[in-house]
């Protein structure tokens, strides 16, 4: 009987193991993000003292209702605070706030793709159509008929591959948000559920919907924002053999100590969640449901995964991520992606396609070009961002070891400048 159960703790140590070697130990430990005084990274006091001050003229102007700051340099966090309010009931902002991160998803799904591909589990090239198959043959829309949706098709000459996906030169669309009506209506007609949800359904049984409908263009043709990344989501899920949510959790989440992201929160965290809110007659409300719900964070039980778009989480845990890619893959010992790969995450994987003048599109973010260096107020060439779709946005600079992270939760056109405003300012406040 004793040797059953040392077999059976054998066997619990082994699959243990297997779940820490889906990351590695790193010969570089750079520690944890810690926090420091603004001097001692090279960075003004009084000019960081000017980007407060700039954030809470845009509450007093009413241009936001609140948001959270954070700034680090060198593995450093020098700024960290949170301003206005949580909700239209006034409840006081605080800096370990849940935010719906929404498009900033995108860069931590396409990071769980990288590591896998490399344990050689494919290539980027290779036909999407390999893993799932309902995306073989694509076709490319061709006639809309406004009455009833219908529509005709033309085959494409190419495959959507993994690297199209990853890139948004796919050809897919983005239904709801799309800027093609006729792609709109198609999608909501095959009823395809995207970003935010409490549907009870699967990302694959949506992405085998996805997979039969119409493209914009021939795969590789152009740059159009897509649900790529929710295919990949799924393509994660039968590479790898393991729920999307877990898989981000067992080798992205835990390894960083991104301890508050989540495709949905836990209850005791319910009263962290901020907002959403919209003006209205020049008074913030909380935004209504619309075609989604603003609390699918808490939805019990979720089951949409959607890798484009679907995670919440605080700035300090975004702030670990962003270190990782500064530290060249690698945070606190654990390394999650090699330094050749980082370098391909942030090369130009899309030419002349992106359509941002002043930067080009990698694996995973918009990166500065050096003409983007030379524009002025972006960063040094190399600096790489994103943001989400309620009002979220980063930025890190390798050259400078800086991490911007600018958080709220609004929606429609408020006059809000403090994205630009605090990135010019973050970098103006340089003082080495």
């Amino acid at each position: 009987m004793r040797s059953i159960f040392l077999n059976i703790a054998r066997l619990s140590i082994f699959i243990g193991s297997l779940a820490i070697s889906a990351q590695t130990t790193s010969v570089i430990d750079s520690g944890k993000l810690e926090s420091a005084t603004p001097a001692e990274v090279g960075m003004s006091s009084e000019r960081i003292q000017k980007i407060e001050e700039m954030l809470q003229s845009a509450i007093e102007e009413n241009q936001i209702p609140g948001a959270v700051a954070l700034i680090a340099r060198d593995g450093k966090i020098v700024f960290y605070e949170a301003y206005g309010e949580a909700n239209a009931s006034g409840k006081e902002l605080e800096k370990d706030a849940i935010f719906r991160l929404a498009s900033q998803t995108k860069a931590i799904t396409a990071t769980a793709v990288m590591m896998l591909w490399e344990e050689g589990k494919f290539r980027l090239d290779d036909p999407v159509s390999k893993y799932i198959p309902e995306f073989k043959d694509p076709k490319i829309l061709k006639s809309f008929n406004e009455a009833d949706s219908s529509f005709t098709s033309t085959p494409a000459e190419n495959e959507i591959t993994i690297r199209h996906l990853l890139t948004h030169t796919s050809g897919l669309g983005y239904g709801a948000i799309d800027s093609d009506e006729r792609i709109k209506k198609i999608y909501a007609k095959a009823g395809i559920t995207e970003l935010f949800t409490e549907e009870e359904v699967k990302i694959g049984e949506n992405v085998k919907k996805l997979a039969v409908l119409p493209l914009h263009h021939e795969p590789g043709e152009k740059f159009t924002y897509s649900l790529g990344l929710d295919v990949l989501g799924y393509f994660i899920e039968v590479v790898s053999g393991q729920d999307f949510d877990e898989f981000l959790q067992e080798r992205i989440f835990d390894p960083l100590q991104m301890d508050d992201t989540r495709f949905y929160q836990p209850s005791s965290k319910k009263d962290r969640l901020v907002a959403i809110q919209h003006k209205k007659d020049g008074k913030w409300e909380d935004f209504p449901n619309t075609f989604y719900n603003t609390n699918y964070p808490l939805t019990e039980d979720g089951t949409f995964f959607s890798g484009g778009a679907g995670l919440s989480g605080t700035a300090e845990d975004y702030a670990k991520f962003l270190q990782m890619y500064l530290n060249g893959g690698e945070y606190n010992g654990i390394r999650l992606l090699s330094r050749k790969t980082v370098d391909i995450i942030m090369g130009n994987q899309t030419g002349e396609k992106f359509n941002f003048p002043n930067q080009y599109y990698g694996i995973a973010f918009g990166v500065v070009s050096k003409k983007g260096e030379i524009a002025g107020g972006q960063g040094s060439a190399g600096t790489f961002d994103w943001g989400g779709y309620f009002n979220t946005q980063y930025f890190a600079d390798p050259e400078e070891q800086i991490i911007g992270i600018l958080l709220k939760q609004t929606q429609g056109n408020t006059g809000d400048e403090t994205g630009w405003k605090f990135r010019q300012m973050l970098f103006s406040a340089i003082d080495d």
